[in-house]
């Protein structure tokens, strides 16, 4: 199995595992939304659009969980922005260590809300909500540093946009569709599955995120040791001519 990973196609796998997480944000954004007090963790124009209405009071909206979301998710892009500048696009030990961090913040929360059910406007929900809006943004700036082209795992409007204008309907030529799809239909599934597990315990949907994570993290972590290290410059075996000493 690790020698499959470590000669696989790592474009074709970082597709994949990039589609994993925008599943596992379609599982997150559900519970956010439905289980902290309407609010998005991922998906940060869905926020912007109920700050905006919150602000002339429309349906009773909340207003500092968004805020605090939009702080937590600029934070975490910020952090993995400036952990991976130094790095050339693609996966490397950064980027496992970012996908990692990512899990186990989730983890940890998941662990909270396990003990500390959240409720509307208390300080534990606030903190848990800046704690996964952290981790989503530390999740989408790292995705965009691998460049998987229409999969940011956080949203999906820009895809979804791609896939009708570049159809063969649209005068296309349908390029990228599958998985312009796929994520589209992942995200949405996601969103599903988290909200059915809201119903059983509103912990168990960050759990599976924390693990879905994880799992992405130790994939391309394993693949990428399979890659080839560029080869050193070579050196002349023939030590260098010591000067001639010119007599005094």
């Amino acid at each position: 199995m690790l020698n499959r990973l470590k000669s696989s196609d790592h474009g074709r796998l970082h597709l994949i595992l990039m589609l994993v997480l925008t599943f596992s944000t379609g599982v997150i954004d559900a519970v956010g939304y439905l289980g902290l007090d309407r609010v998005f963790t991922g998906n940060m124009t869905g926020n912007v659009v109920i700050l905006g209405m919150a602000f002339v009071g429309a349906d009773e909206l909340p207003v500092l969980g968004p805020a605090i979301a939009l702080a937590g998710f600029v934070v975490g892009a910020v952090i993995a922005g400036r952990i991976l500048r130094p790095e050339a696009a693609g996966w490397s030990r950064r980027t496992t260590a970012l996908l990692t961090a990512v899990g186990v913040v989730m983890a940890a929360v998941a662990g909270v809300l396990f003990i500390y059910p959240p409720q509307a406007g208390a300080p534990i929900t606030l903190t848990i909500t800046a704690a996964l809006a952290l981790a989503m943004g530390l999740q989408a700036a790292t995705a965009r540093h691998l460049s998987v082209k229409d999969v940011t795992t956080v949203v999906v409007t820009s895809t979804l946009t791609g896939l009708a204008a570049d159809s063969r309907i649209g005068g296309g030529t349908g390029a990228h569709w599958g998985r312009r799809l796929g994520a589209v239909v992942l995200i949405l599934v996601g969103a599903a599955v988290g909200a059915a597990l809201l119903e059983v315990h509103v912990g168990l949907g960050v759990l599976l995120t924390a693990l879905l994570s994880l799992g992405v993290a130790i994939t391309g972590g394993v693949a990428r040791r399979g890659t080839p290290s560029p080869a050193a410059p070579a050196t002349s075996a023939t030590p260098p001519t010591p000067p001639r000493r010119v007599p005094a």
